[in-house]
């Protein structure tokens, strides 16, 4: 990134957005006395989270069971790319790995029969993301527990594990069906018309979920015929003559701009939107009365972020804290939480511990 002056920083923009709210500390976990000060931070913690490889923490004695030893109440979460058991489980696992692997891939993209037909990945790293939220889901499912209990516990979680629950219907039709579902690309599996259209000025979306949604949509473009033609008549009908319908509709669609469409048809009841870049979704009124952009502090100086999603009632959220420098809170921690004085940091230092 670059600060106001417009220099460029050491803080890049993928580091600012995993980042924000932190505080970092950097030991030496190789060392005997880096060991010794993580299993004294565990004694006071509620959730430890570690992303090495299976096994790795175990060699160097910060396992689970390690941390249990001094903490019986630890809560352990292990994020890896194929979990702690099963013949992949050492291997290291990348959120591309998990998206083509778990069956993602091959249900995004082009269909075979279209121009550019082929399997891709999502532009964000889903897998890593996803497999985040499961993580906060069970720290908190496991705070409740400890909480009745007194247990601590060890929890497994996998990016591939996520991803194939991710797929969430795509994975049930095939279980109950024995076929794998297919690419289709901007079209909705089980829903038509839901898909992307050109307006005369480019492309938009448009999400007809149900039959009242499709007579509104009939009714505003003049093409009642639509609607009482037995092959569009319900869901199941659209769905199975999807092509023509979508011929038809292009027509239509075609003969107006883009924000003519979006503007009205939601105002008669009916889905769509525009497909937005970036920069027109953080600009959108709906983004901007939602309050999707954020200012944080860093060391160089303000920097954009994007606002956590949820709306919290009594306890908002507060952006006052942005990404930390690496190891930049290591005395401010080590003080607050184990007592060390100057003296024992610097001896600390000295050894390299931290």
């Amino acid at each position: 990134m670059t600060n106001g002056d417009g220099g460029e920083t050491n803080e890049s923009s993928y580091y600012l957005a995993a980042n924000r709210g932190k505080r970092s500390i950097t030991l030496n976990i190789n060392s005997d006395g880096g060991r010794h000060i993580i299993k004294k931070l565990a004694e006071q913690s509620d959730i430890v989270i570690e992303n090495f490889k299976a096994g790795a923490l175990v060699e160097k004695g910060l396992g689970y069971e390690d941390l249990k030893k001094v903490n019986p109440a630890i809560i352990y979460i292990s994020i890896t790319g194929f979990g702690q058991t099963g013949p992949m489980a050492k291997q290291p696992g990348y959120d591309y790995l998990a998206q083509a692997l778990g069956g993602l891939m091959s249900v995004t993209g082009r269909a075979d029969d279209e121009t550019g037909a082929g399997p891709v990945r999502t532009g964000i790293a889903v897998a890593d993301l996803s497999t985040g939220m499961y993580a906060t889901v069970a720290a908190l499912s496991s705070l409740i527990h400890r909480n009745n209990t007194g247990e601590g516990q060890h929890v497994d979680l996998a990016l591939l594990d996520t991803q194939m629950a991710m797929l969430a219907n795509q994975a049930m039709y095939y279980l109950v069906s024995g076929t794998s579902p297919a690419r289709t690309g901007s079209w909705h599996p089980n829903l038509a018309p839901y898909q992307v259209f050109e307006a005369a000025d480019g492309p938009f979306i448009l999400a007809v979920g149900n039959d009242s949604q499709f007579a509104s949509l009939c009714s505003w473009i003049g093409r009642d015929d639509l609607r009482t033609d037995e092959r569009f008549v319900a869901v199941r009908n659209r769905n199975a003559n999807r092509e023509s319908l979508a011929t038809q509709l292009q027509t239509v669609f075609a003969t107006e701009p883009k924000a003519h469409w979006i503007t009205n048809l939601p105002l008669n009841g009916v889905p769509c939107a525009a497909v937005n870049s970036v920069e027109e979704a953080f600009a959108q009124p709906q983004a901007q009365a939602r309050g999707t952009r954020v200012e944080v502090q860093t060391e160089s100086g303000p920097a954009p972020g994007v606002a956590n999603p949820i709306k919290f009632s009594a306890t908002p959220i507060q952006y006052d804290m942005g990404p930390p420098l690496l190891g930049e809170h290591t005395e401010e921690v080590l003080a607050e939480k184990l007592g060390l004085s100057s003296e024992d940091i610097a001896r600390l230092r000295t050894d390299n511990i931290i």
